[in-house]
């Protein structure tokens, strides 16, 4: 028996993230969020912003836990899970009037983040927004000596993982279309980029 995942940061930066998000997202339409992870977040939001249908998605092996969320929820406008690695050439079918990913950027790999970008050309609507929270540094600079920190955790972990540079992220959404429209702070040094498309 799988046991309800948890999250106690999400718990502590929902209600921020959604404040945002209510502005971002404020007419009808689907968005897809990548990496739902526990699907905490997945439920807050549906739940919050019930003039959309919230599309969470995230590779195999998370999706059993964050369906005993979803099942338990029961909103009408949270769809199901779909499987979703970003490395893959095919995304599932569909466009999308809105994309939310949090505290994606710092585990993956630099080529996993471009290939992230590449596959939201293909599966964004026109005006679309894509909303993507976590910590960034600055030119170079830490913004904490927490996200420091957090960062030599991350890469003694695994090498490929750190925390991103704003201007390496913007440059590379331009690429794809996509404008840095907003860059909204939020708690414990953290960030909420938003990008818009044409």
């Amino acid at each position: 028996m799988i046991d309800k995942p948890f999250s106690q940061a999400c718990e502590n930066n929902k209600r921020p993230i959604l404040a945002v998000l209510a502005r971002v997202f404020g007419r009808p339409g689907t968005v897809l969020e990548i990496g739902s992870g526990t699907g905490q977040h997945g439920v807050f939001f549906a739940e919050g912003l019930p003039h959309l249908q919230w599309q969470p998605s995230d590779r195999a092996e998370h999706i059993p836990g964050m369906s005993l969320w979803f099942d338990e929820a029961a909103l009408p406008n949270l769809l199901p899970p779909l499987v979703l690695d970003v490395t893959q050439p095919q995304w599932s079918a569909g466009q999308y009037q809105g994309v939310f990913t949090a505290n994606t950027l710092h585990i993956m790999a630099w080529s996993e983040v471009k290939a992230l970008f590449a596959g939201l050309e293909r599966v964004l609507a026109p005006g679309a927004a894509v909303c993507i929270y976590g910590p960034f540094n600055y030119e170079g600079r830490f913004t904490s000596p927490s996200n420091q920190a957090f960062n030599a955790m991350l890469r003694s972990q695994t090498p490929h993982m750190g925390i991103r540079d704003i201007e390496d992220v913007t440059a590379l959404a331009a690429q794809h279309g996509l404008t840095l429209q907003a860059d909204h702070a939020m708690p414990a040094n953290n960030r909420l980029l938003v990008f818009g498309l044409p």
